[in-house]
């Protein structure tokens, strides 16, 4: 048996054995309601790719590029542990460097049904060697699969980019020495001038951090109340929401959707708060 996934961005694939366990096992399900851009879907309804979706992608391309069994696992699961609206959990938790998930990684994981799945099939140190998996992440500025992928989805969502340049994209990417490269210099013009773009456009755009600081300022609150606790954020993003409403935030959460107050929003402290990224990916002809 396979089975087959559709994606928007590479193509339908298949895969088997583990991977497809891991990939119907409930904590990659929650991720298909666990937003990339936060709560940015509830200012721009055309934002509503998903944190599922991107780990699916980051395995392709591991997988496409040579990465072992092992290194598509961790690319699959690097980011089950992001709480409900993706980086807002920083926000709320106070994680300046954005890592709050890579913090709760091994507790997440430790009390869900994955340790059992990989043990079962033999793979249960797979997660333990995220230091060798060169594909999956390498700190900036140099390309890895979570990165390629996040900047190519993304921008591709928000249309500043197509599918022929992704596709012309991915063809100019290559391996040497374990780590992923481009074949051509106007290659890598384009990703750093695109991933600029990201940064500029996208991430510090207003409406979308104005979403993601009211949503993180309601989340505070709640959890501050006692009507949320922490580990309520470990549900998936539509859960959340319909918490909240319950609890009585529903006047403030439609009025994110509608952007009370935002011309009262200070925009250039919550653009400071977004981390400086330059890309200068290394080129091999």
């Amino acid at each position: 048996m396979m089975l087959i996934l559709e994606d928007v961005i590479y193509g339908n694939w298949e895969v088997s054995g583990v991977l497809e366990e891991l990939i119907l096992s409930a904590p990659m399900q929650r991720l298909k309601a666990v937003h990339q851009g936060g709560a940015i879907f509830l200012v721009d309804p055309s934002q509503q790719h998903t944190r599922y979706e991107h780990s699916l992608g980051v395995c392709w391309l591991v997988r496409h590029f040579g990465g072992s069994i092992g290194e598509q696992i961790a690319a699959l699961l690097h980011d089950v542990s992001h709480t409900a609206f993706s980086h807002v959990g920083d926000q709320v938790f106070g994680h300046t460097g954005e890592d709050y998930h890579e913090q709760i990684f091994e507790e997440v994981i430790g009390r869900s049904g994955i340790p059992l799945i990989l043990a079962k099939h033999g793979y249960d140190q797979a997660l333990q060697y995220f230091d060798r998996y060169t594909l999956l992440e390498q700190p900036l500025p140099d390309l890895c699969a979570d990165r390629v992928d996040y900047t190519l989805r993304d921008l591709y969502h928000a249309g500043m980019i197509s599918l022929a340049d992704i596709s012309h994209f991915v063809s100019e990417l290559a391996v040497e020495g374990g780590r992923m490269v481009l074949t051509s210099e106007a290659a890598a013009r384009w990703i750093s001038m695109q991933f600029k773009r990201l940064n500029e456009e996208y991430f510090k755009k207003p409406e979308y951090l104005f979403a993601n600081q009211r949503m993180a300022e309601m989340l505070k609150r709640a959890i501050s109340d006692g009507l949320l606790k922490p580990v309520d954020l470990q549900l998936d993003d539509l859960a959340v929401i319909a918490k909240l409403r319950t609890f009585g935030f529903g006047e403030e959460l439609d009025g994110i959707t509608q952007l009370h107050g935002f011309e009262q929003f200070a925009v250039k402290g919550a653009a400071e708060r977004i981390k400086r990224r330059e890309l200068r990916p290394a080129v091999c002809p």
